[in-house]
Order: structure tokens, then sequence, then C-alpha cells
């Protein structure tokens, strides 16, 4: 026997699901190739398209050349639908989202005009390109990022809400003290230039007059580049933590398409689908061998109920032939 795993055969559903949703063969990663070519050229035909020279000019070739993209596009995404075990999944997810929206404008134009101009959001999904390119360790960073953000929103909402209070009280402040003609003609104005002058940006549109006004400002803009460091500080710290235990894959789920699975993950996180598509789930197999196990405790129990009937209506046969339906000798003659 050959010590070599055993592969199974791929379906129609398999190969489509490898050619779109991975990169590791020629096919996959020239269809994505190929499909981000798409993606950016429509891009240009739409913004070209804004463009009321070159519209009058080439309009009708425009418009040919974004319904073959929307055709294109739409066949794509429901052949991702298609080749999933749970499509919904995907379509809820944020490709899946994008990829709903880089199609819908076109469709929805037919009933409103005007609203293809919204097909700009294509090029969202060039994201793709980084699974493409074999770029996965920079989703992989991507990740980390979004992870150590998610564990520090907290502090840093907490931070939000403290920099939210400066700046009221500090446009409050210089709206008492400075008058009408500086610009401070109402209390939000006042919170304006206080977010403005505490992010150091500095428009100039608004500015204190009197001596206490100025020295405020200063101040402020003193405490603007000294609070800098507190989300930084934070968000350096989660990400460091992450650094040390994350580690992700460029495997997609067969189940969702979700991507960024930890490199020893067997079933996603999401879905709980099995990742490796060409070896079968161990799971499924305990699962075939625990019905059949139940089917042959089935038989057996059907068998048992069947002679138990037997007996309560007389009906058992003796072993030799002789015995009658109550299972004795019958009377002599």
């Amino acid at each position: 026997m050959s010590s070599e795993p055993h592969k199974k055969q791929m379906t129609l559903r398999e190969r489509i699901f490898q050619i779109i949703f991975e990169s590791d063969t020629p096919a996959a990663k020239g269809f994505d190739i190929a499909l981000i070519i798409m993606i950016v050229t429509s891009v240009i035909i739409i913004l070209l398209d804004s463009v009321v020279s070159l519209k009058a000019r080439y309009g009708e070739a425009f418009l040919i050349a974004e319904w073959t993209f929307t055709g294109i596009f739409t066949v794509e995404y429901l052949l991702r639908l298609y080749c999933l075990n749970r499509p919904w999944r995907y379509a809820r997810s944020a490709y899946g989202i994008i990829d709903l929206l880089s199609i819908l404008p076109s469709w929805l134009s037919l009933l409103i005009p005007g609203s293809q101009a919204m097909l700009v959001i294509r090029v969202l999904r060039v994201m793709r390109l980084f699974r493409v390119l074999r770029l996965m360790e920079f989703v992989g960073e991507g990740h980390l990022l979004l992870e150590a953000l998610e564990r520090s929103r907290q502090k840093i909402l907490m931070f939000l809400m403290t920099v939210m209070s400066l700046v009221i009280v500090f446009g409050a402040l210089v709206y008492l003290i400075e008058p009408v003609e500086a610009g401070f003609t109402s209390i939000p104005k006042s919170i304006y230039w206080a977010v403005v002058t505490l992010t150091t940006v500095g428009y100039g549109d608004i500015s204190p007059i009197t001596p206490l006004g100025q020295f405020i400002s200063a101040m402020m803009m003193i405490l603007g580049y000294s609070i800098l460091a507190v989300p930084t500080g934070v968000f350096s710290a989660e990400v460091m933590r992450s650094i040390q235990r994350n580690h992700y894959s460029d495997e997609a789920c067969p189940g969702c398409g979700h991507e960024g699975h930890e490199r020893d993950a067997k079933y996603c996180r999401l879905c709980g689908n099995w990742l490796n598509e060409e070896d079968d789930d161990p799971r499924r197999k305990e699962i075939d061998e625990e019905i059949e196990t139940l089917k042959k405790e089935r038989e057996a129990l059907d068998e048992e109920t069947k002679r138990l009937e037997q007996e309560r209506d007389g009906t058992t046969p003796s072993h030799d032939g002789s015995d009658g339906p109550d299972g004795h000798a019958p009377p002599p003659e």
C-alpha cells in the first residue's frame, strides 16, 4: 500500500473555489490578476466618463465597456456564492458587501439615472492584490493591527471622551473671553476653534485677539502635542502583544471564504468548516462511523422486537420442527 495520504477527487465547486478564492495555483493567480486588471480598468473608465469632453466623444464606448465589466463582475460574484458551503456568511462579510456594491449601482442605474457614479467603490476590490501577489504577510499585519485596535478600543474611547471634554470646556471659556468681532459668535463656533487648535492644525480663520485668549490658545497647542502620545502608546503596546502571538496563513475557508486563519488552524473560526479542501474532514469520518454503528444497533433492535412479537403471538418456529405453536411437543393421537 502507498504511504502517501489519499487525495479526494475535486468536484466542480471545489475547483471553482480553488481558482476564485485561492492563489497557490497558476490558474488561481491568473484569475486574480485578470480580475484586478479589469477592476482598475473599469474604475479608470468611470473616472474618464465624468469628464464632459471625453464623455461627449467616447460616451458610447464607455457605456459598452462599463456594462461588459458589470456583467463579468456579476457572474464572478454569483460564482463566489455558488462555490461556498455557506454563501450567505460570505455575502455578509466585508469582501462580500464590497463585491455586491461594485455591481449594484449599474443595475440600479436602470431605475435611478446617475447612480452608476457610485461604481468607484469598485476600486476597493483591489485590496485582493495582497493575496494575489502572495503578500499574505501584509494581510496578516492588517489583521494584527485590527485586532490590536479592537483590544485597545476602550482605552482609546476614554481618551476621545477626555479630549471632547477639553475642547468643550476650552471652547466655552474662550467664547466668554473673546469678543464677537474675533469670530467667536457662538459656543459651537468656539468648540470648532478649540478642535482646530488642540489638533495643532491652525486654519487661521478664527483666532483670539485678547492676551488671555491667546495664552489659552498657546496652552492648547502645547497640550495638543502632548496628548498625541497617549493613543499612540496604547495602540503600540497592543500591537506588540499581537506580534508575539498571532501568525496567519493565506488559506481561505471553503465554507464562507474568510481569510487570515492561524497557520495551525484546522477549522474556520467563523463557520467551523474544515479548511484543508484536499483531505476529508476527520469529523465526517467519525460521524459516518457513528451513523453506521447506530444503523447496526437499529437493525439488531428490530430483529429482537420481531422475535419478541413472534413469541407473544405463539408463532415462534421450533428448532427441530416437532414443537407446536407454544414451543411444546404436540399431544399424542
